[in-house]
């Protein structure tokens, strides 16, 4: 047993590579990288590929090593080039991703050290770094000093947690699900009905409150519903409103949302995971009014903060009943030290094993300061409005003027099915590759999307997507 122990160790020593093959790795991966950054991060937003390209795709594993010259080449080929580039600026569809660069820098320590991120005890430094970044969050969105919340992988978890937490405040159970009402309207994110469905709340009542012509939520509808719900006997007790919607980013009246809720005591979540740092600007400030009588908000740095896929936020006031919906004991967990100064993240979310992702948005704030990232958000909102302004003097339609960064417009061709028009378009676009753009479906039209959120998007951008659109209408009228 002692020589296989020996033998067995030698070969488990592999995954301690030395300094010569570590600096190597690191050196390789970095050029690869640079190269990416200098020359091909806007080369091409969306490259063709067809799905007998990728089912011959194979990502074999074997016994044996393979070089980092070999390995970064099959990355290249096989997963970095075909599809959509969300690191590039032409990314104009959905929402788009971050990327900066110090999101890298961020996780490559996270990942090193290793730190444990879910329990006091284990990284009281950890802890406490994250649970910073939450409460500057907190602070930006008007929630009071003894609010809280959870770093998530992104809104979706982030929604989950506000859901089951409101949930449980409002002592909804299997004796009064059926009579229980929640209130969203159809523009509301899809991660907000899978919340629902996944926190048992499927069998409660949803109640779609009209919208007004410019997308929003039809506050007097709502006041009605919920009247008229609370004479029929039922028991309404969730509000889902939106600060800055997928399709349209549109905000919903906040304000008078929140006065609602607080009327008639029911629970208001806000979905701000898209626009919610645009409240960083001044000049937006206003357009978030009555944020922050919201119960919880769902906020995305990976979004309005540029930084890359996998950091989303809940905020929540009421921390005990966000500790009571998630907190759990097990033996195992005897030694951990309770702290009432400052709460464990492992109690706050359903989360246990916890990646130390704060780390990124930290180390991004502190390397670059606020005010570039305030710069660029500024820059996409009047991007937004300059290609609102321009695209209609090429003969296309448009929505309301956009509250943030994200618009819809289609073309009207005559005497052609224009939904099948501007379909093609997108797909057109696709074709160039140049950037990329997205559709949806609102009021059973097709329309086209303009999502500007990328820190790499500028108007150099716009007026190519303005001329390749201009080209299109050309080739296809």
């Amino acid at each position: 047993m002692i020589q296989k122990l020996k033998n067995l160790e030698k070969k488990a020593m592999l995954l301690e590579p030395e300094f010569e093959i570590r600096n190597k790795w690191i050196s390789k991966i970095e050029e690869y990288t640079n190269n990416f950054l200098d020359d091909g991060v806007n080369n091409k937003t969306f490259t063709a590929f067809t799905n007998s390209q990728i089912d011959k795709i194979s990502f074999d594993i074997s016994e044996n090593p393979e070089s980092i010259e070999s390995v970064l080449k099959e990355l290249e080929i096989k997963v970095d080039i075909p599809g959509l580039n969300p690191a590039s600026g032409g990314h104009l569809g959905y929402i788009p991703g971050g990327g900066v660069y110090t999101t890298a820098l961020g996780d490559y320590l996270a990942a090193v050290f290793n730190k444990y991120a879910g329990i006091y005890y284990a990284g009281p430094g950890v802890v406490k770094l994250e649970n910073s970044m939450i409460r500057w969050m907190c602070r930006i969105t008007g929630f009071p000093i003894t609010a809280l919340g959870n770093l998530t992988s992104g809104g979706s978890v982030a929604t989950l947690i506000a859901v089951a937490t409101a949930r449980d405040a409002k002592n909804i159970t299997s004796k009064n699900i059926y009579k229980s009402v929640i209130y969203l309207t159809e523009q509301a994110h899809h991660s907000v009905k899978k919340a629902i469905r996944i926190t048992g709340l499927g069998e409660a009542i949803i109640r779609y409150i009209p919208l007004t012509e410019n997308f929003k939520m039809n506050s007097t509808e709502l006041k009605k519903q919920i009247q008229k719900d609370i004479s029929a006997g039922l028991n309404p007790f969730l509000i889902i409103a939106s600060a800055g919607t997928t399709d349209t980013g549109a905000i919903d009246p906040l304000n008078e949302i929140a006065d609602i809720a607080a009327n008639h005591n029911l629970w208001m979540h806000t979905d701000a995971a898209y626009g919610g740092f645009f409240i960083l600007l001044n000049s937006e400030k206003e357009k978030f009014k009555g944020i922050e009588k919201s119960d919880s908000v769902t906020i995305d740095p990976h979004k309005g903060l540029f930084l890359s896929y996998g950091l989303g936020a809940v905020l929540i006031k009421d921390v005990n009943a966000l500790n009571q919906t998630h907190k759990y004991q097990a033996n195992y967990m005897q030694d951990k030290i309770e702290t009432i100064s400052e709460p464990s993240p492992a109690d706050l979310s359903p989360e246990l094993t916890k990646h130390f992702r704060g780390l990124r948005m930290w180390i991004s704030l502190k390397l670059f300061g606020l005010s570039p990232f305030k710069a660029a958000l500024e820059e996409k909102l009047l991007l937004t409005r300059y290609f609102y302004e321009k695209i209609q003097k090429i003969g296309f339609e448009v929505g309301p003027f956009p509250d943030l960064s994200v618009m819809i417009y289609r073309y009207v061709p005559k005497n052609k099915d224009a939904d099948a028009f501007n379909l093609n378009i997108v797909e057109e676009v696709k074709k160039d590759g140049k950037v990329f753009i997205s559709s949806t479906v609102i009021n059973e039209k097709v329309w086209l999307r303009l999502a500007v959120l990328s820190f790499r998007t500028h108007k150099s951008t716009i007026d190519y997507t303005l001329n390749l659109l201009k080209k299109i209408i050309a080739g296809n009228s």
